[in-house]
């Protein structure tokens, strides 16, 4: 998986491309923890991301659980695969996604 990360003050928006799964889930948890300090706005871009498993969703709970104590995280370019995967899971419900 790559992570762009873009960003200015206190906003962050991180891009993902490829697959978010076992494998790849703790490289974007590391990438998280390392930049998420003074982030008051995070956006998570999936416009390339072709695949999400329940490691994956892990991680995205925890962002969420972050950014609620400290600011708010949107999901944005969600394909339909990984919006049924959201919607299935019931974490459509506690996502911000646009």
């Amino acid at each position: 998986m790559t992570i762009t990360k873009t960003g200015s003050g206190n906003a962050l928006c991180l891009a993902l491309e490829g697959r978010l799964d076992t494998t790849t889930a703790p490289q974007l948890e590391a990438t998280l923890k390392e930049s998420l300090d003074g982030v008051a706005e995070l956006t998570l871009d999936m416009k390339e991301l072709a695949y999400l498993s329940s490691a994956g969703l892990r991680v995205l709970l925890g962002a969420q659980k972050q950014m609620n104590k400290q600011g708010k995280m949107v999901l944005t370019n969600v394909c339909d695969t990984i919006m049924e995967v959201f919607e299935v899971t019931g974490f459509a419900d506690i996502l911000t996604i646009e």
